[in-house]
């Protein structure tokens, strides 16, 4: 399940900022089905060069390719190339006049993959330019090999997938977007580093049974309109159990937004799929540091997972690195949105000169409607976000995972539509307070653990708000709250609940103070929210506790 990642220091490759982990990011799971017997070329190969392009011809590709039993990708690639290090695989770069649409002024650029080192399975590129595809052409000299040898002449080994160059502002094309191993593709808002990684499909993820991991086939990129700003890309997804069609429409920016419509088609029912999928690092933080011997404050790319429900509520979780493997499940019926957040944005609240975590992106993903096989458009129904947090030993282990899971399994051809923001900040926030910190450590005596959770907001402290009208809910099952002596004013006491507030107006910020009893239970569920009188004031805090 876990997706390992080389420890730091990280090295990086100048020419794009490809890094030691952001390779194995989007390479490791895709070694689960990579081999197996040989197989027919790519199935984009029916879309051959020179065809008129229509986007309906990737959904009829994709229902076709389900019909018909599995094929794994050919495992063509010499074992000069499979067998590559790390060191040898970054410095095979190409030609910069070789890139795609480089000198064309069309606010994009595209930077053919060279397969090899992890990433073995070939992806077939083409380009749409005015109506007709293009197929990208294999070619070694394309390439500047230099730590490694180039294959024989005539040798096609083919692309493991592409990065993306756009124009930010109106500024030279820079690193935007990869997507490069298994279904894995990754964003940048302008001015951020690689972070969370997004998933085009999940498949029974931390299953006993085992994870399966689809994998793009095939891409088709339209040529962009100069200044258009956008560009529309379309995939082919291929795996066991299924084949999709995804049509991608991104916009780069303060916030880069992808727009998504993936339709599925099961080979057979598919009991635990995973839509809008995100993963991310999380090694320590405030909540949780145990045994992490680091000079650094915090190590991790993402804070938590963020929640508006279909009920208007607004949730934050924050996410830890636990002793056992953990899975939450958030029930729901149509989501407004969810995601994995990094909200620290403070270089102190990490003290890493190397990482700079906080600029790394948060994703967040809101739900399009979506339809059936009968073209009847319907909401995305019933289920559950699901979270998933997996013991960590390094920051290069993406082991927090998120993601949509319905309720019912996907039996017939669906659709599913969402969009992403890669973003500094998740949009359309609801006027609440937001959790800005969570610390937790000993408590006042036995197994007793000591919380301390702020929220900022200016609802807390809005014109017309009496500070003596606030007050907590708070509440653990299993497990008892109980309330730890004051060691400083001002403090507020809570009858009802037994926490402390401490009130700081001149920082429109409030800290509730209280202790979990956890007695004999090895897991307990809290839930946190501040309230003026009746009405919510913050989002909703949720925690669970683990020894």
């Amino acid at each position: 399940m876990t997706r390992h990642r080389p420890a730091s220091p990280r090295t990086t490759d100048d020419r794009s900022g490809l890094d030691r982990r952001a390779v194995l990011a989007l390479a490791g799971a895709g070694l689960a089905v990579a081999g197996g017997a040989r197989a027919e070329d790519p199935p984009a190969a029916t879309l051959n060069d020179g065809d008129h392009f229509d986007p309906g011809t990737v959904v009829a590709l994709a229902r076709a390719l389900a019909a018909k039993a599995y094929a794994a990708p050919p495992n063509d690639l010499p074992d000069a190339f499979g067998k590559l290090s790390y060191e040898q695989y970054v410095a095979i770069r190409p030609k910069p006049e070789l890139l795609v649409w480089r000198d064309e002024g069309r606010g994009f650029v595209v930077e053919p993959l060279h397969r090899g080192y992890l990433f073995t399975n070939p992806v077939a590129l083409h380009t749409v330019e005015d109506g007709i595809v293009r197929r990208i052409a294999y070619d070694r000299s394309r390439f500047e090999f230099r730590k490694a040898s180039p294959p024989e002449e005539g040798r096609d080994l083919g692309f493991s997938g592409f990065r993306l160059y756009a124009s930010f502002g109106g500024g030279p094309p820079t690193d935007c977007a990869i997507f490069q191993g298994a279904s894995f593709f990754r964003a940048l808002a302008a001015g951020q580093s690689y972070g969370v990684t997004a998933r085009a499909l999940t498949l029974r993820p931390a299953e006993a049974r085992g994870e399966e991991f689809p994998m793009f086939r095939a891409f088709w990129l339209e040529r962009p309109t100069p200044a258009s700003g956008q560009i529309v890309m379309h995939a082919l997804l291929d795996s066991e159990s299924a084949a999709a069609a995804l049509h991608m429409t991104l916009r780069p920016g303060d916030a880069t937004i992808v727009d998504i419509e993936a339709t599925l088609f099961p080979r057979k029912t598919l009991d635990h799929v995973g839509i809008g999928g995100m993963t991310g690092a999380f090694l320590f933080g405030p909540t949780d540091h145990r045994n992490v011997d680091d000079a650094r404050t915090a190590a991790h790319e993402v804070g938590g997972l963020q929640i508006r429900n279909g009920w208007g509520e607004a949730i934050w979780r924050p996410v830890q690195n636990p002793e056992t493997l953990q899975i939450s499940s958030f029930l729901d019926q149509d989501p407004k949105g969810f995601g994995l957040v990094q909200r620290d944005r403070d270089y102190a609240a990490f003290q890493d000169d190397v990482q700079r975590w906080e600029r790394r992106p948060s994703l967040w993903v809101e739900p399009y409607n979506t339809w059936g096989p009968d073209r009847e458009q319907r909401p995305w129904g019933a289920g559950a976000v699901q979270l998933i947090e997996i013991p960590s030993e390094s920051e290069v282990n993406e082991n927090i995972l998120a993601y949509w899971r319905p309720k019912e399994p996907v039996t017939t051809e669906t659709a599913f539509s969402y969009r992403q923001f890669w973003c500094w900040d998740v949009p359309g926030a609801p006027p609440l307070a937001r959790c800005t910190g969570t610390r937790v450590g000993k408590g006042s005596g036995g197994k007793r653990r000591l919380f301390l959770v702020d929220f900022t907001g200016e609802a807390l402290f809005a014109p017309g708000t009496a500070p003596e009208a606030l007050k907590l809910s708070v509440t653990a099952s299993p497990g008892a709250i109980v309330q730890p002596k004051p060691d400083a004013p001002p403090v507020k006491r809570d009858p009802q609940f037994r926490p402390l507030l401490y009130l700081y107006p001149e920082r429109k910020t409030v800290r509730a103070v209280f202790e979990l009893d956890p007695g004999g239970e090895t897991a307990c569920e809290m839930r946190l929210v501040v309230k003026n009188g009746d009405q919510p004031v913050s989002e909703t805090w949720l925690y669970r506790w683990t020894p």
